[in-house]
């Protein structure tokens, strides 16, 4: 066969091969899956992952805004946005979920929205548009209560004792005008140059009462700081509680430093070891419950004499063998307790016992 006719039948082998054209991409990009919502007071704060390829698999080059869509119940569209996030460029191909670019925006609802209603609630979507302002359709949709929200408490003040750090403040809230709902607060509190927030504990409000929350979780020789705020309880029938928390009061800053001493021991007991055994006196007192308690410190003292310590080292338990004993004394006895500051208690109530 000719070179020439070889050539010409290998070329149409290779256009036999040739599949018709791919239509063009509509370059829409795929509707978010994972839309969150979080309330607090009257903000609603929207985070989800954007979009990094179009409906057709295609690798987004460039994206339009993205549309805010509230309303009440199912939305099937996004007719009426309540906001628009400005146009985002070039959103970076991610390896993996935590590296995708994530979207967010923050709705502020008109006061006429907030109602007693228990069963209220809001629903959020977001529609992500190509720079041509074509969607795909919106996202999965979000609900959060609707359930009006009050001022926090302005009064919030902090103490520390031995105990912990006391908060107290005076509540005001009025009593809800719909069953199922009613008024509370939390306390939070984080470290100084810490954004980890711990919740201190809720409260009742109770219109006039002055209300107190003691944080005793707490490192001493460290820096917290505290704030409060109202929530809105919602509870239905078979349904979670409902906590609608409102806006932060003014934070107070709290230096926790430990000048307290534990409590004083007590029920202190002097015994003697008994005839026919080397001479000794066994001396016994409750336990001190403190969580920082380090140990104890163990006195003596004979009649018209300062008392003196007679342990080289803290006593870790609630009891002591005093074997520096001389026959025909009487011997006067009392504990302390001491922290891990070294903040020593007051000593306790004496007991004595004498020497045969």
């Amino acid at each position: 066969m000719p070179a020439l006719a070889v050539s010409a039948t290998l070329l149409l082998s290779a256009c036999a091969t040739v599949g018709p054209p791919l239509p063009p991409s509509l370059d829409l990009p795929k509707s978010p899956t994972d839309l969150k919502a979080v309330r607090k007071g009257n903000r609603v704060t929207l985070t989800w992952t954007i979009p990094t390829q179009t409906t057709d698999r295609q690798t987004i080059r460039s994206l339009g805004h993205t549309r805010i869509c509230r309303g009440s119940g199912d939305l099937r569209e996004c007719a009426a946005p309540v906001g628009e996030t400005p146009t985002q460029l070039n959103p970076t191909k991610a390896s993996s979920a935590k590296q995708r670019p994530q979207g967010t925006y923050t709705d502020t609802l008109p006061t006429p929205i907030e109602n007693d209603a228990p069963g209220s609630s809001i629903t959020y979507a977001v529609e992500v548009l190509n720079p041509e302002g074509r969607g795909a359709g919106i996202s999965n949709q979000v609900h959060v209560s609707a359930a009006r929200t009050l001022p926090p408490p302005g009064d919030v003040q902090a103490q520390v004792t031995g105990q912990g750090v006391v908060l107290n403040w005076t509540s005001s809230l009025p009593k809800a005008s719909s069953p199922g709902v009613s008024y509370g607060y939390r306390v939070y509190r984080h470290l100084l140059d810490s954004k980890e927030q711990s919740l201190v504990g809720e409260a009742a409000a109770e219109a006039g009462a002055n209300l107190t929350l003691t944080d005793s979780n707490i490192e001493w020789e460290k820096t917290y700081q505290y704030h409060a705020e109202t929530i809105t309880v919602i509870e239905q029938p078979d349904k979670p509680r409902v906590a609608v928390e409102g806006d932060d009061s003014p934070e107070i800053k709290v230096f926790v430093d430990d000048v307290f001493p534990p409590a004083v021991p007590s029920g202190l007991q002097a015994v003697f070891s008994g005839p026919g055994q080397t001479a000794f006196i066994d001396l016994v007192w409750a336990p001190v419950s403190d969580v920082d308690l380090a140990g104890y410190n163990v006195y003596r003292h004979e009649q018209g004499t300062a008392p003196v310590k007679i342990n080289s080292e803290l006593v870790k338990t609630p009891a002591y063998r005093d074997a520096n004993v001389t026959s025909g004394k009487r011997y006067v006895y009392s504990v302390s307790a001491v922290d891990s500051r070294e903040n020593e208690s007051t000593h306790s109530d004496e007991a004595s016992e004498s020497v045969p």
